[in-house]
């Protein structure tokens, strides 16, 4: 059973955003948005340890100052987190997610991915009266990479769709290393299989744009592409998501990035039982 079909079967107390102050619980474990700078400092040295410490990428001055993963778009989008409440007694964040509303992204300085990808074809297309979201800055300490806590962040992520309308979601998905030949057959299976329709097909900016078309269908093992995909993208493909033209190389990050978009209608009933649309307490 994947993460994402264990959604809805765990039992959690589900609440909408404003019902503070957690969203849903299970355990000692709750998912909410942050309410103060110092929990978003939290989740910055969260995200610090995975990005930097974990995965290798290159740290500015003002990173290894702080020991925090900082950019400006902090402070101007939600952060989802999960919070242990049994770590010594002491209230611990062990995953989180960055949320940006299109409203709240054309009040300020656009989509982070906007750096990356040519938004217009998803902006223009979007449905009247919805808004789209980006997702970011994903992470998950490494001793809480299991069922409960994912559960937990899409059980969140699926209250903010409600409360805010979203019709989209979207966001960089990454393979980790920077060399895109070692992910050759992976992002040649994505764009053979998972290709997004013209209208919403982002399309990575002409100077950064990496082939993704890299290999014939018949060249590779399309199974075996499959498998070695991050679970986060294995993830975000069972629920419908598709796929944007081009990858982008983040040296920072040390990673090849991926577009991923995923209309909010396309999810099936079944995945949006698990996402907690049709259970919310």
């Amino acid at each position: 059973m994947s993460f994402l079909e264990t959604i809805g079967s765990t039992a959690v107390a589900a609440r909408t955003l404003a019902d503070a102050p957690y969203i849903c619980r299970v355990g000692q474990l709750d998912v909410r948005l942050a309410r103060s700078e110092e929990e978003i400092a939290a989740a910055q040295a969260l995200r610090y340890e995975i990005f930097y410490d974990e995965m290798g990428a290159q740290p500015s001055a003002r990173h290894l100052a702080t020991r925090r993963d900082i950019d400006d778009y902090d402070m101007v989008c939600d952060h989802l987190l999960v919070v242990d409440h049994g770590f010594d007694g002491n209230p611990r964040v062990v995953g989180t997610y960055r949320l940006l509303r299109q409203s709240v992204a054309m009040a300020h300085r656009g989509f982070y991915s906007a750096g990356e990808f040519d938004l217009t074809p998803l902006i223009e297309n979007a449905p009247a009266g919805g808004q789209i979201l980006e997702l970011g800055r994903s992470c998950v300490a490494p001793e809480y990479r299991n069922n409960t806590t994912i559960t937990l962040l899409w059980r969140g992520i699926a209250s903010y769709l409600q409360t805010h309308r979203i019709s989209h979601l979207f966001g960089c998905a990454s393979l980790t290393g920077a060399d895109p030949e070692v992910h050759a057959a992976e992002l040649s299976y994505l764009y053979h299989n998972h290709l997004a329709p013209p209208e919403m097909r982002a399309r990575a900016l002409p100077e950064h744009h990496v082939e993704m078309n890299r290999l014939a269908a018949t060249a590779y093992d399309q199974r075996l592409a499959s498998r070695a995909l991050p679970p986060l993208v294995k993830g975000y493909l069972r629920v419908g998501a598709v796929i944007g033209d081009g990858a982008f190389v983040d040296r920072q990050f040390n990673t090849v990035d991926v577009f991923v978009v995923m209309p909010v209608d396309r999810i099936t009933s079944r995945y949006a039982d698990r996402f907690g649309a049709n259970d919310a307490a």
